[in-house]
């Protein structure tokens, strides 16, 4: 009778219902809820409950951390002593003792990320944290370090294979980027100031950001702009769903503006990458204009200023703000001013859309190429040539 009483005052005392099967806890397992232990009262039957419940970023990075690496790199530069150490004013009071007398040699050290996509030893990372490197040095998770040789740079794309041998090694999961949303997590993984595997959590921003918007002009991509924080060296590793899984390689941060930075879609990686791993040069065609977008609105707005240089055609297309001498755009006879509306019969709008059909049309091709000029619509035939063959 004791016992029953004892029984039902602790289970008073903790909440509980004072029923049968309530009395057959034992004291220990009621003490446990305390640490994260509990009951199944639906059963009666104490239910081990885990004390912390893992957040799905540590689950993520946990999954692809392993193939995430750091990448040193060494490289020698040739610089040209300061004109001002060769001054005979300077010399004749400081001497030529430990000045260069012409030009010398330095060597630059570098660090960025990167990550493992197959188990023989192939990374993904940014062509610019490896570009021009005399010696490439891979660290992995687990502390070896392992000599790294590059395979395949593209400048354009910002993208570059680097392979080591080492036997078999983790390998990180790539997603479809071409699945990912306005609004879906990301996961910044990389070894920012040479720490090694530092993680940041925001969300997707926006998609297909131009590498015009992003304030890239030199490249040619459209970027997964992202809140989570991308230091110096998180370029070239993965920026992750919510399911650890790579959506795209982190490679840039906007240095005028907090809280923005821009990863290349795994998708466009996924079309480079084997052409980088054979060696091979990836090619990219251009048309050697430089566009932007134009509105009946803009256009309008051009026109009604009275210091405006030219007049243009109220419509919707793509308007030639210069041409690149000796382009193929030069040699087809496009000038300053035209509107593109069409290219092989599609209708042209934006700036964005003409790119996307010139970097899919290949070197080499035609292109019919319908434009407004004043008052009057011409065709002219445009043949695709390849951008790094050019002065451009």
């Amino acid at each position: 009778m004791i016992k029953c009483v004892i029984a039902i005052l602790l289970g008073v005392f903790l909440g509980f219902a004072p029923i049968a099967a309530s009395w057959a806890v034992p004291l220990h397992a009621a003490a446990s809820l305390q640490t994260g232990t509990g009951l199944d009262r639906s059963a009666g039957l104490v239910a081990q409950v885990p004390s912390r419940s893992s957040s799905f970023v540590a689950a993520a990075v946990e999954r692809v951390g392993p193939a995430v690496v750091r990448i040193d790199t060494e490289r020698t530069i040739t610089r040209q002593p300061d004109p001002f150490l060769s001054d005979p004013f300077f010399r004749r009071f400081f001497g030529d003792s430990g000045f260069p007398q012409g030009p010398y040699e330095e060597r630059l050290q570098g660090q960025g990320s990167g990550f493992i996509v197959d188990a023989n030893g192939t990374i993904l990372t940014n062509a610019h944290v490896v570009e021009g490197a005399d010696r490439v040095t891979v660290i992995l998770k687990d502390g070896r370090r392992l000599d790294g040789k590059v395979l395949g740079v593209d400048e354009v794309t910002d993208l570059a294979v680097v392979k080591v041998d080492s036997g078999s090694l983790p390998v990180a999961s790539l997603a479809d980027s071409d699945q990912v949303q306005v609004g879906d997590w990301a996961i910044a993984v990389g070894n920012p100031f040479g720490l090694d595997n530092t993680v940041t959590l925001g969300i997707v921003s926006t998609l297909n950001r131009s590498s015009a918007m992003a304030g890239i002009p030199d490249k040619r991509l459209d970027f997964i702009q992202t809140d989570a924080a991308i230091n110096p060296g998180n370029s070239g590793g993965p920026l992750l769903n919510e399911r650890g899984e790579v959506i795209g390689i982190n490679t840039a941060i906007r240095a005028n503006a907090a809280g923005i930075g821009f990863a290349i879609p795994i998708n466009k990686a996924k079309e480079v990458m084997p052409t980088l791993a054979r060696g091979e040069k990836v090619t990219h065609p251009y048309l050697g204009v430089q566009i932007a977008t134009l509105t009946p609105d803009l256009a309008k707005q051009n026109n009604s200023d009275p210091n405006s240089t030219v007049m243009l055609p109220e419509i919707s297309g793509v308007l030639v703000v210069g041409v690149v001498p000796n382009s193929p755009a030069a040699s087809a006879g496009v000038r300053r001013g035209d509107v593109i509306t069409q290219i092989d019969g599609q209708a042209i709008t934006q700036s964005e859309q003409l790119q996307m059909l010139v970097d899919r049309s290949g070197v080499g091709k035609n292109l019919r190429v319908t434009l407004r000029r004043g008052n009057a619509t011409q065709q002219l035939s445009v043949r695709t040539a390849e951008l790094q063959d050019q002065a451009s």
